[in-house]
């Protein structure tokens, strides 16, 4: 009898584990009912956190350009978290919920963090890796049946943005703001995604790929026997202590039915083609379902930092698993130099994050793992893009990194590629609004 390939010997064995893995499942529901649940914390190696609050000057300086972008964005509030170890803290809410609402943001409201979800997503992917219950090698096609064209796609270029799969959102997106709270099955939105697809092979450049995330998903909910939701509890939400964070069911809803939500609105231009930017479209109660595993989590924007810097410093990486950060690509020819993506998130100079849309929130965060500053920033208006986030987020970041040292600290010496100065301006040049 002919002996088996070294793959279908690995496959063969994920099979058994994740057999196996219900027992395991069920011994450890057990231990939970009796009182006896394993810990399950991780800690995040960076710099003992200053406690106190950021000179008055720089905080005054990051508060003047989240006003200045929530002009550009039309954003009637924000949350901002800077946190810089060797100088302080900055959490806090700005403006107001809308409008018509004059109740002020807090900063522990909840919202959708958007793309932010991706990075959690591969972070299930490499702890089922090192678990055995997949292989980052595996063809999405062992776990997503009956889709066309997926066979040489693996699940690390899933991951990775590689896999040269197309995005649904620029085809649905109107879709969604005429009829939020309609549930999307995870199959027909990767439909309009794979449609627009271009399967080039091994070593395929990035692409952006909102699709890609949501095969990732499905395959690992498929190979696990459990739900996307239940997954980033147990690998990402319950280690790090993000007692905030979810990924709701698809019943449209808001963002939290317990908690303090942040209203998330959308501008639309109106006859004259000019954006409405006085009474913006709320869209706060929608249905998760068009995010999935790919911008479907809700956070809050201490829980969204943690998770930041967790991610930067790799808190969550099994050990003896390749680099994650190792191989990273351009995000675009045209783009800087010091822009990058692999592993679910960019590399912009030293810093690792995400930053994206979900219909209503403008959101980034982004942690630096030698130094553990980290920024996360949310507006409530969706219409300029995940542009206008992104230059937000880098301004925020090189003010914080200027930051001077409390007494008794140091201020390391690091710096980035780029100044406050130039992507204020990017700002101003993404505006949908006027900015007075």
């Amino acid at each position: 009898m002919r002996a088996r390939s070294a793959s279908a010997r690995a496959s063969a064995r994920r099979r058994q584990v994740r057999a196996t893995a219900v027992v395991a499942g069920l011994a450890a529901l057990a231990l939970a009912f009796s009182g006896c649940a394993p810990e399950t914390s991780v800690a995040i190696s960076t710099p003992p956190q200053v406690d106190g609050p950021l000179p008055d000057a720089t905080r005054a300086q990051l508060e003047a350009s989240v006003t200045h972008a929530m002009a550009a964005a039309g954003a009637s509030g924000a949350i901002v978290g800077v946190w810089v170890p060797w100088s302080g803290t900055w959490v806090t809410g700005l403006g107001t919920e809308s409008s018509i609402d004059a109740t002020p943001v807090d900063a522990d409201m909840v919202f959708r963090i958007a793309d932010a979800t991706r990075p959690m997503t591969c972070d299930v992917l490499y702890r089922l890796a090192a678990d055995g219950v997949v292989g980052l090698d595996d063809s999405v096609s062992e776990y997503v049946t009956g889709v066309p064209d997926l066979e040489g796609v693996t699940l690390l270029e899933l991951c990775n943005g590689t896999s040269g799969i197309g995005s649904y959102q620029p085809t649905l997106q109107a879709q969604w703001l005429t009829n939020p709270k309609r549930v999307w099955g995870a199959r027909e939105l990767t439909s309009f995604g794979l449609g627009y697809s271009e399967f080039t092979g091994e070593n395929s450049p990035y692409r952006d790929s909102d699709t890609a995330y949501i095969l990732l998903g499905l395959a690992l909910e498929r190979a696990s026997g459990k739900s996307a939701a239940a997954l980033l509890d147990q690998y990402v939400f319950e280690p790090l202590d993000m007692v905030s964070s979810s990924l709701p069911r698809p019943a449209a809803a808001t963002p939290s039915k317990t908690e303090p939500v942040l209203l998330g609105h959308h501008s639309l231009p109106g006859a004259d083609g000019v954006m409405n930017c006085t009474e913006p479209l709320d869209i706060t109660p929608l249905s998760s379902s068009i995010g999935f595993t790919d911008s479907g989590v809700t956070s809050t924007i201490t829980d969204l930092g943690r998770y930041a810097q967790a991610l930067a410093a790799g808190a969550l990486a099994p050990e003896g698993q390749p680099d994650r950060w190792a191989a990273p690509l351009p995000v675009s020819a045209d783009g800087p130099s010091w822009l990058q993506s692999t592993g679910g998130a960019f590399l912009a100079g030293s810093l690792i994050g995400q930053h994206g849309t979900m219909p209503g929130y403008i959101t980034a965060v982004y942690s630096d793992p030698g130094t553990g500053m980290t920024v996360a920033v949310v507006l409530n208006n969706s219409a300029a893009g995940a542009g206008l986030g992104a230059s937000l987020a880098w301004e925020l970041a090189a003010i914080a990194s200027k930051a001077p040292a409390a007494s008794g600290q140091t201020a390391p010496e690091f710096g980035l590629p780029w100044t406050a100065e130039q992507y204020h301006e990017a700002v101003t040049q993404a505006a949908v609004c006027p900015i007075p």
